[in-house]
């Protein structure tokens, strides 16, 4: 009876290994014009079991193609993946890693690159996060961040919120981080234990929920980063408790603003409330999963424990 979970926990401790390495791909978007030159970095290579980094480009409407891989030891690139642009791309190694770089950007060339590399004794691929090429004359613009309480006075068995909201950047794609501090304390990482994030987009915004599993008394501030390839916003500190109603988004369109600044505001506060909506709907859906996985938990070993040791379905005569 023991050896079915053995094997399973050994498969799933295999999966657990190949889902914790990753490859590191530092920047999340480039922009580039027509003509200009980029290079697409991947860190983390010294993990690799195998000499060989592969590259990948992935568009929207499209799979995932070889473009080529790169020998780590000798710096030899192999492009025979009949990539139909294979002629634009090279690729060199770096310290702890590679880059795989176009020398004259073209529209065709929009997508998203990965790298991606063997470990395990070549079990398993591992890959980058991806990082997203936009070939445009539109300017890079830097995000506004800002953070009101999710969803005020909505405590769950000790739970509360906040939102991180970026809006009014170029390109459209951020990354959400956290940081708290105690006081007048150090800065510190949240626990993951003690928080679960939900991230929400639509054009030209993006929000992070943060669910904090946290006692009403904490006194812990929270910080909101946006990583971005204009730069990185950081939305002012907000307690971890409710803010009063005055500290909160406005829920009505001020009379004295002009129409365009109302019309701005409106969809504003409606991307707020569409957060907030999603947020209580995710902290119920993490109740009721809770309350499933332990009603099944203790039904099984309710059966397992009918059954007695034997690992037969029927008894023999």
């Amino acid at each position: 009876m023991l050896l079915l979970p053995a094997a399973a926990l050994c498969c799933l401790c295999s999966a657990l290994v190949a889902m914790a390495a990753e490859l590191i791909q530092d920047d999340l978007t480039l922009t580039r014009r027509v003509g200009e030159k980029v290079s697409f970095s991947c860190r983390g290579t010294q993990q690799c079991s195998s000499n060989y980094v592969f590259w990948y480009q992935k568009k929207d409407t499209e799979t995932f193609r070889v473009i080529l891989d790169i020998d780590r030891s000798s710096g030899q690139v192999d492009s025979g993946y009949n990539h139909p642009q294979k002629d634009d791309f090279s690729a060199v190694n770096k310290q702890n890693g590679c880059e795989l770089q176009i020398k004259s950007v073209k529209l065709h060339h929009s997508a998203s690159y990965y790298c991606s590399c063997w470990i395990g004794g070549n079990s398993y691929l591992i890959f980058g996060s991806g990082t997203k090429l936009y070939v445009t004359d539109e300017p890079v613009a830097k995000p506004v961040a800002s953070v009101y309480p999710a969803a005020p006075g909505a405590r769950l068995e000790g739970r509360s919120a906040l939102l991180c909201l970026a809006s009014a950047m170029f390109p459209p794609v951020v990354r959400f981080s956290w940081k708290r501090r105690k006081e007048n304390g150090p800065l510190e990482e949240p626990p993951p234990a003690e928080t679960e994030q939900l991230e929400l987009r639509e054009s030209g915004r993006a929000a992070a929920i943060l669910l904090i599993h946290q006692p009403e008394n904490s006194t812990y501030d929270y910080i909101c980063y946006v990583q971005h390839e204009g730069g990185k916003a950081e939305a002012p500190p907000v307690p971890e408790a409710p803010a009063p109603a005055a500290s909160r988004p406005p829920e009505r369109e001020p009379t004295d603003l002009p129409a365009v600044q109302q019309a701005d505001l409106s969809v504003s506060v409606s991307f707020q409330s569409q957060c907030r909506v999603k947020l209580l709907l995710l902290l119920y859906s993490v109740l009721i999963v809770k309350s499933l996985v332990y009603c099944c938990g203790l039904s099984l070993l309710m059966i397992l424990r009918n059954k007695g040791p034997s690992t037969n379905c029927t008894h023999a005569d």
